[in-house]
């Protein structure tokens, strides 16, 4: 085994780690702007994902002499693109209409949960 691809495959994976632990760091967020760059980081750290999962190699279309690509990764990672961006384009549209409403980049405490979440406190021995 080559001792580069093995300092690749650490790094790659080190990569996925850190920016699938920022993203969901920050969706956990009431800022929108957080949750879409959360988003956005975990969309990326999976299709970095998808693409170490595959193996290397021509194109299957190229010809069948040789080591052959595996193809499902790259269709994954496009799937994966397209979803990313039209989430992406809904959070934009949510966070862009809550600022004209509220002036706010965070969403406000909605009194209704808090009432949900006390009475559930209550109800369940106030744990």
């Amino acid at each position: 085994m080559n001792p580069n691809a093995l300092d690749s495959n650490v790094t790659i994976a080190v990569i996925i780690g850190v920016s699938f632990a920022c993203g969901v760091y920050l969706l956990m967020s009431k800022n929108l702007i957080r949750v879409l760059l959360g988003f956005l980081l975990v969309g990326h750290g999976t299709n970095l994902l998808l693409l170490s999962s595959g193996r290397g190699g021509i194109a299957p279309i190229a010809g069948s002499d040789g080591d052959l690509a595996d193809p499902l990764p790259q269709a994954l990672i496009l799937t994966s693109i397209v979803i990313t961006l039209a989430v992406v384009t809904f959070l934009l549209a949510m966070a862009y209409r809550n600022y004209r409403l509220t002036r706010e980049t965070e969403v406000a405490d909605d009194p209704d949960d808090a009432a949900v979440a006390h009475r559930g406190e209550t109800v369940g021995g106030g744990e």
